[in-house]
């Protein structure tokens, strides 16, 4: 018999206890990063809207809605400023001689 594999009822046990602690910890090692993000799915933060009534919540984006269509009116009416403003600023230089004379055809043979 060899002396190596004799052992006794103590040390057998503490040869299965360390076996088993590797194993349970490299057990928990695999299971850490699932744990957390099922942990984190289920104790989500509460948002505001969760927390405020769904009549204030409807009013508010209705407001906001509103206050979209608010700001596309006036766009488009800044747009609409401008381009009238584009318009009349183009009539005025039609009317400018000197501009009309600078931005003409130099080649004035052309309409002999």
């Amino acid at each position: 018999m060899k002396v190596g594999l004799v052992r006794h009822a103590g040390e057998r046990q503490a040869v299965f206890v360390r076996k088993l602690t590797r194993k349970v910890s490299a057990m928990a090692k695999k299971n850490k990063p699932a744990a957390p993000s099922s942990a984190a799915s289920q104790d989500k933060p509460a948002t505001l809207k969760d927390l405020l009534n769904p009549d204030v919540v409807n009013k508010l984006k209705a407001q906001a809605d509103q206050m979209k269509a608010e700001a596309e009116i006036q766009r488009e009416e800044a747009r609409k400023q401008a381009e009238a403003a584009r318009k009349a600023e183009q009539k005025r230089l039609d009317n400018d001689f000197e501009y009309l004379l600078n931005n003409s055809g130099t080649d004035w043979k052309k309409y002999k």
